[in-house]
């Protein structure tokens, strides 16, 4: 995918919400979303302008892409996959989101941020029911084991991992096993087991214009 190249920074005082880029830093006082409570720019200072139907459906549509990380093709391509399944559309696009690699190496904690976990997926340090996989997008289903490679323990970015997990609690949906440095998809995540701040109705209405 094109990366998008923006200040991490800036994307979320422009969306208006923390999107955790940048990990533990966003939980810190040094987030600029605690310092700069406002849009970037010169007229930032004077506030957010209210927005019409189309420009509050086109930013949660934005901040949902941004939030997961991917290419706004792969995202509209996403929502049509899930348009075309049985089901709410809007829960089953979150359940698509949720289920890539990238997102689930994140939930496990083996990664700070999705645009972390993405480039560790990317650089081949994890294996899936005993396979190297290293694509972000691959989706796992329920039974999958996703693991740290035996080579990649020592890794700049792995190295700690087994004492950072100690303190980390996964979600519902996933098993984490901290010692093994591995994780176990035990079912499809449903809504109550997401935890963003995202309205799909108002992404669903966007690409129903």
């Amino acid at each position: 995918m094109g990366r998008n190249l923006d200040p991490k920074c800036k994307q979320c005082r422009r969306i208006g919400e923390k999107l955790f880029f940048k990990g533990d830093r966003c939980q810190s006082p040094k987030c600029a979303m605690v310092k700069k409570n406002y849009p970037p720019g010169l007229h930032g200072p004077k506030g957010r302008k209210r927005q019409t139907d189309y420009g509050l459906q086109l930013a949660e549509k934005q901040k949902a892409k941004k939030q997961y990380g991917i290419s706004e093709k792969q995202f509209r391509l996403t929502f049509e996959k899930a348009r075309k399944q049985l089901g709410n559309t809007g829960e089953t696009l979150l359940k698509l989101l949720e289920l890539r690699l990238d997102n689930v190496v994140y939930r496990l904690g083996f990664a700070s941020s999705r645009s972390q976990a993405r480039q560790l997926v990317n650089h081949g340090h994890f294996a899936v029911n005993g396979k190297r996989a290293d694509i972000p997008s691959f989706k796992v289903k329920s039974g999958d084991i996703i693991k740290v490679k035996a080579k990649s323990r020592n890794s700049k970015n792995l190295k700690n991992l087994t004492e950072t997990l100690k303190k980390y609690e996964a979600p519902g949906w996933l098993n984490l096993d901290a010692k093994e440095l591995s994780g176990k998809v035990l079912h499809e995540p449903s809504m109550k087991d997401i935890s963003v701040n995202i309205n799909v109705q108002m992404i669903i209405e966007f690409y129903s214009r």
